[in-house]
């Protein structure tokens, strides 16, 4: 029996550095169900989205363009995603 693909969506507000580490923990797992990365900007003003599209170009960026929260962030990221199942993780 094969993994299911996975969407792993990541809420992000102000959290720059967090994300950065969530990030890179996900590109040295390499786990094969993984399918995608997709990252919800909720209106950072710390760089985050910019540190998404130069280190992490892989990623799926959404700039959500004001605080969004949780719950509807994810509903818009859930809107582009591409798997199966979900992971929903805050970036800290």
């Amino acid at each position: 029996m094969s993994a299911r693909p996975v969407s792993i969506v990541i809420i992000n507000w102000n959290a720059r550095d967090y994300l950065a580490g969530c990030l890179e923990s996900i590109r040295r797992c390499d786990a094969p169900c993984v399918l995608e990365v997709i990252v919800v900007d909720n209106a950072s003003a710390d760089g985050s989205a910019e540190m998404v599209e130069h280190d992490h170009p892989e990623v799926t960026l959404i700039r959500a363009g004001a605080n969004l929260g949780f719950a509807k962030a994810n509903n818009l990221a859930m809107q582009v995603a591409r798997g199966t199942q979900f992971a929903l993780v805050n970036s800290d």
